[in-house]
């Protein structure tokens, strides 16, 4: 039978998930702050509310009577979703994954304090003054981030004591929701940065895609690749503590699981509930499921016999320059010119400063060179301009 699914957060992953559950034959109404928003595009129906207002979410639930609730975005009253839970509601991957991960804060302590993973050194600090001293503590360099936020908002590295005040303005000006407490990491010194796409099941095994490799800049993914190339350790070391997090946070979904690889090991460092952004390489048909065909088979308890990787591919971002509206994209045809590539514009009504706008892909045979794959991508991404009013 056809479900009716309620996805809060309507943005580029949204978009891709509404296209795998609307090719299931299931029906969807996409809820964001503001109206026209990427899934939106695409949904049956569209809501626009903040969701940061618990009444206004409970009001929403109890319009539409959603089968499943699927969450995008970490600004959401997630406590509301243990209600929603006791009254037959299905919450993705389930209420208590839901309240974990949407704040740093929870599931830092459950991967260091609960199970004794491996992360860096961190303090939480809910001041300037606060901030001073878990810096004292941690010692510099050292990363700050708003306990809710994503895609890198209000991130940054401290480097020096006089970074510690503009620190605190930025993670307060990009924090997203009424949560002002930052955490305070220690730099790891590591030298690959993967993300291990995991996924539970209602009536199967925990599976895993081949690890992505991804590079940052301004805590935002700026180009990511699949396969990366890592010791058979290592990956089973990974598949270990993704198992481990995901099987204490229970329910059925992707998870985004990231991983710091140094010399003395692998670190734990951050989980998302959902398809993840470095998972767009996913794509270029890098494997036989993208992440999203994954995340919505897992939601819908249908089978997914494996996950097997087909081809080397990577994406890279195209970024707005500037705030605007109506954007309009200049070098599209040029890109395509390349063989084996391939974009996708994400539908974004409006743009800022580094917002991400859309995302290059290329591919290749599986045994090809990712580096140059990956350098395809970059290239590409590099002759896309985005123009607006």
């Amino acid at each position: 039978m056809s479900k009716k699914i309620m996805l809060l957060g309507s943005g580029e992953l949204g978009k891709e998930f509404v296209i795998a559950v609307k090719r299931l034959g299931h029906y969807v109404i996409a809820v964001d702050s503001y109206n026209n928003a990427p899934a939106q595009q695409l949904a049956d129906e569209r809501e626009v509310i903040d969701m940061l207002d618990g009444t206004a979410l409970d009001a929403i639930v109890a319009k539409r009577h959603p089968d499943i609730i699927v969450p995008e975005i970490e600004a959401i009253r997630t406590e509301r979703f243990y209600d929603y839970e006791k009254e037959g509601i299905q919450v993705v991957p389930s209420a208590r994954a839901a309240n974990f991960t949407m704040n740093r804060k929870a599931i830092r302590d459950l991967a260091s304090i609960e199970l004794g993973l491996r992360t860096a050194r961190y303090r939480y600090a809910g001041s300037l003054e606060e901030l001073q001293t878990a810096v004292r503590e941690v010692g510099i360099p050292c990363v700050v981030k708003p306990l809710m936020s994503s895609s890198g908002k209000g991130q940054s590295t401290v480097k020096t004591e006089e970074d510690i005040e503009k620190a605190w303005k930025y993670s307060q000006s990009g924090k997203r929701g009424d949560i002002g407490e930052v955490i305070v990491e220690s730099f790891v010194k590591f030298h690959t940065e993967i993300t291990l796409l995991t996924v539970t099941q209602k009536n199967g095994i925990t599976l895993f895609c081949p690890p992505i490799g991804h590079r940052q800049e301004r805590g935002d993914y700026q180009e990511s690749w699949q396969p990366c190339l890592i010791s058979d350790a290592h990956i089973i070391e990974a598949q270990e503590i993704a198992d481990k997090v995901t099987r204490s946070l229970t329910g059925s979904g992707i998870w985004g699981v990231e991983f710091f690889l140094a010399d003395e090991g692998i670190y734990f460092s951050e989980l998302s509930p959902r398809p993840h952004d470095t998972g767009m390489v996913t794509l270029a048909g890098t494997q036989n499921l993208s992440e999203f065909e994954l995340h919505a088979r897992a939601v819908l308890g249908m089978p997914i016999p494996e996950i097997t990787l087909l081809k080397a591919g990577a994406s890279a971002v195209v970024l707005a320059g500037s705030a605007g509206s109506n954007p309009q994209y200049v070098g599209v045809d040029e890109a395509l010119r390349e063989p084996r590539t391939d974009i996708r514009i994400f539908g974004k009504p409006t743009t800022r400063p580094f917002r991400r706008m859309a995302v290059t892909l290329a591919y290749d045979q599986l045994d090809s060179d990712v580096q140059t794959v990956k350098e395809k991508a970059i290239a590409n991404a590099a002759k896309v301009k985005v123009i607006s009013e």
